[in-house]
């Protein structure tokens, strides 16, 4: 197979707690579809909110990932380290009239069905008067102004897809109150800085795909292709994540937890690779990664 020099994945775990089965199904997913295409992949902390963060969940990550071979083609990228970049863009964001100040709260919102009775957006998206706030903005959020529109795309393994975004009532947080840059900016700005060109993650991320396309078409970057994987269940249903407890990986079984990983995408592994050293498992999944074998989401999980 040709190399394409141009695809460069991410793998951007949030550190409010251990990797967890779930995490490495992304993760694995993401890798080898990298390295199926001979691209490069990245790692990406997104440390952006101290209050949610656990203090040894970063290194706790980094080691997980390590032990299970799946280390970044690049060092590792954190986002509590790019405040300037998120600043700039969300700067350029309000001059061009594609962000507003906003003063509701999210009761008000809520009491409102999505409309704003402080005006903010009309009010805001005046150039002359969104120049004159000061920055930051301290007693109100910054949001992205969606246009109303249905967004279509094709996903690399759901295909088709479409969203309905509607202006105002979908409008996202793109900068807190508290001073907190949010993911649906930081996202798209690290995605472009890194020229990330493909986005492998879970198909719960799916509906945050059309407002993701509008950022950025707003700052004049190429949106890039993007492949929803389903998402780990526990038995009772719930996706497997840090807030529904999902256990911490035990690196100590690392070939094992790949092997369960590769089923878990539909690639059926010999069982004996569990005895194999984490790097042969890599290579095998390498040598017959078949994206068309991930088995699709069922759409009441999207």
């Amino acid at each position: 197979m040709t190399p394409d020099v141009s695809y460069r994945g991410r793998f951007a775990p949030s550190p409010t707690g251990p990797l967890h089965f779930g995490s490495l199904v992304s993760a694995l997913a993401s890798y080898l579809e990298a390295k199926h295409h001979q691209g490069q992949w990245l790692v990406r902390i997104e440390d952006l909110d101290p209050l949610r963060q656990l203090v040894d969940a970063t290194p706790r990550i980094l080691h997980s990932l390590s032990a299970h071979g799946l280390i970044g083609d690049e060092p590792v990228r954190y986002q509590s380290q790019r405040y300037s970049a998120y600043r700039a863009a969300a700067e350029t964001l309000v001059e061009t009239g594609h962000a507003y100040f906003c003063r509701c709260s999210r009761k008000q919102l809520k009491a409102n069905q999505g409309q704003h009775p402080n005006h903010c957006r009309n009010h805001y998206l005046n150039p002359s008067v969104s120049n004159e706030h000061p920055w930051p903005p301290g007693d109100c959020a910054l949001r992205f102004a969606l246009r109303s529109q249905r967004c279509r795309w094709t996903d690399q393994l759901l295909g088709e897809q479409q969203q309905s975004l509607q202006a105002e009532t979908d409008d996202p947080v793109i900068l807190r109150k508290e001073g907190f840059y949010a993911y649906q900016l930081a996202v798209v700005v690290d995605d472009i800085d890194q020229a990330i060109s493909h986005v492998v993650r879970g198909s719960d991320l799916r509906t945050m795909t059309a407002a993701q396309h509008q950022m950025f078409q707003a700052l004049g970057a190429v949106v890039p292709q993007f492949l929803h994987i389903p998402v780990i269940r526990n038995q009772q249903g719930q996706k497997l994540s840090k807030q529904n407890h999902a256990p911490a990986l035990d690196d100590a079984n690392a070939s094992a937890n790949l092997l369960a990983a590769l089923n878990a995408l539909g690639q059926q592994p010999p069982a004996q690779l569990a005895q194999q050293p984490p790097a042969t498992v890599l290579a095998w999944g390498h040598a017959h990664w078949q994206r068309s074998a991930i088995p699709v989401p069922a759409a009441q999980h999207w």
